[in-house]
């Protein structure tokens, strides 16, 4: 049964035409992957569903009656004093009729046999309304969901909304939705503030969910594990694909190949046609020639295959060699307050090693990090950064970015002898062209800021590179560039990520937290991957 569909959809903001001719139609129990550019229109896609926003074109046609679940995240924890309550959000109405039969029960008790029949019969219906509102299941599912969010679902009980991280808020939010009595779930990044553990929780959460998804996400492998089809958001238009993300790539290079030769191939028509005009439109045949003109004029000329602009182009560089101990690490034992974060590692990074650092969120990677680059004093133990090391380090809150100055400014200052044009193409490799350079950093999206932060990077010419959740703000072809570039890199990397396809690509050493205790796995993710799950089917 189809749930909702848009016909040639076209929206526009004043006169900047954000697409046009989007056209798809989801059926009931489909997961639908949504992917482009950033800034492509996919988050628009999913108002004009909502009705948020209405077409300037076309038509959305919803079936009546749909109920979806999108997180409003200036709503979400709307009168919420506890994790659990901003779990429970959209059951509000149920949790009050649960409040409500409460009393009713007591009063019950106090009034014996001096109950009324109206009393009674209030009472009976409310029990059943609240029956028919699922009130005798919401409460499993809400802990089913916080659990596997992270979140431990009796302490969510007591514990303050106020108390919660951002990320944390991001899974609450995130929960809610899923929570949420919905036929159709509208998931926007969904994995962004999620670990490796929870990702794989929410992959194996929706295909066994009933309702219908649609999810925004510049996760491969997680679109991979969920998604029936993709809808590719690109050059101003949409085309959608049956399949997974893996199953996409090949169909879309296949459809593009199909259409560079149809218009090869009518580019040789028209050229043999026109030919044949000239010659002989002033001949014996010039009848002919003049039928040939008109057919060619009311041709409809097939367009280029779309595109959107390049993906950014960077390189990361060495000034120098360096040594073969990178960081050498003896029996370090890493505290925060009241909290032993790691205590006795021991392991040396190598030169060329690009090791992956993996854990629950809150596991203290940052602050890991942080003590072993020499940022902050290890509560015991050592960490050596090696003679001749230098390190760039990519922040996953960018708060190292100078948001008062400009983007040329930015580059400049770090490469004073270069001239206008040079600073204008280290930028340009990164997207930004024209009076863009003279933004302000502070004024960029995440994406921009994330962009800006790797540009920078190429230029400090490190033999360390330090990436902590690098690919959270970039959409898929970023990724793949970054990936591209760390493919050509003769340094050492570090890195904290989420994402598995990246970590499948790039990663060839694996510590991962324990509790406490970090492990060294001295092979590539995809192996790290398979050992963990032998370890746990033995369990």
């Amino acid at each position: 049964m189809t749930l909702l569909s848009l016909s040639n959809v076209g929206l526009s903001f004043g006169a900047t035409e954000l697409f046009t001719n989007v056209t798809f139609t989801v059926a009931e129990g489909e997961r639908w992957g949504v992917i482009g550019r950033n800034g492509a229109g996919k988050t628009s896609i999913f108002k004009l569903i909502t009705g948020e926003l209405s077409p300037t074109v076309g038509s959305v046609a919803r079936r009546p009656g749909l109920r979806h679940a999108l997180l409003d995240q200036h709503r979400a924890f709307e009168g919420a004093t506890t994790v659990w309550e901003a779990g429970a959000a959209a059951w509000r109405d149920v949790i009050a009729l649960e409040r409500r039969l409460a009393e009713q029960a007591i009063e019950l008790g106090e009034l014996g046999e001096r109950v009324t029949d109206d009393f009674l019969e209030r009472f009976g219906r409310d029990q059943e309304r609240f029956a028919d509102l699922g009130g005798y299941v919401y409460h499993s599912r809400v802990d089913a969901v916080l659990q596997g969010l992270g979140f431990d679902a009796e302490e969510s009980k007591t514990r303050p909304v106020s108390s919660l991280s951002g990320g944390e808020r991001g899974r609450v939010g995130l929960g809610a939705q899923l929570i949420a009595p919905a036929d159709l779930l509208l998931l926007d990044e969904p994995t962004n503030h999620l670990d490796l553990d929870t990702t794989t929780w929410l992959q194996e959460w929706l295909k066994s969910a009933s309702e219908t998804v649609i999810v925004v996400s510049h996760d491969r492998a997680f679109m991979d594990a969920v998604c029936t089809h993709i809808l590719h958001v690109e050059a101003r238009t949409s085309e959608w694909y049956r399949g997974n993300y893996s199953q996409f790539v090949p169909q879309r290079a296949e459809r593009r190949l199909s259409r560079e030769r149809e218009l090869e191939k009518q580019r040789a028509y028209v050229k043999k046609e026109e030919e044949y005009i000239r010659r002989n439109i002033a001949g014996v045949n010039s009848f002919q020639a003049k039928g040939k003109r008109k057919r060619l004029e009311r041709l409809p000329r097939l367009a280029p295959p779309p595109g959107d602009p390049a993906a950014m182009s960077l390189q990361f560089e060495v000034a120098e060699r360096g040594g073969d101990q990178v960081i050498a690490i003896q029996d370090l034992r890493v505290e925060v307050p009241g909290r032993v974060l790691v205590e006795d590692f021991t392991a040396v990074l190598r030169r060329n090693d690009f090791v992956a650092l993996v854990g629950p969120n809150g596991a203290g990677k940052s602050s890991f990090i942080s003590t072993i680059i020499g940022d902050r004093p290890p509560a015991s133990g050592q960490a050596r950064i090696g003679g001749s090391i230098t390190a760039a380090w990519f922040r996953q809150d960018l708060a190292d970015l100078p948001l008062r100055k400009s983007l040329y400014d930015a580059i400049q200052d770090q490469r004073p002898l270069w001239s206008r044009g040079a600073v204008q193409n280290c930028l340009g490799a990164f997207g930004f062209s024209g009076d863009e350079v003279l933004r302000e950093i502070g004024s960029l999206s995440g994406g921009e800021r994330a962009r800006v932060a790797l540009a920078l990077m190429t230029l400090a010419r490190a033999n360390l590179l330090i990436l902590d959740e690098p690919t959270n703000h970039l959409d898929v072809e970023n990724i793949e560039a970054l990936e591209d570039a760390l493919d050509d890199y003769d340094g050492s990397v570090l890195l904290v990520s989420h994402d598995r396809a990246f970590l499948r690509e790039v990663a060839t050493r694996v510590w991962a937290f324990d509790g406490t205790h970090l492990t060294d796995f001295d092979g590539p993710f995809v192996e790290w991957e398979a050992d963990r799950a032998r370890r746990a089917g033995k369990s």
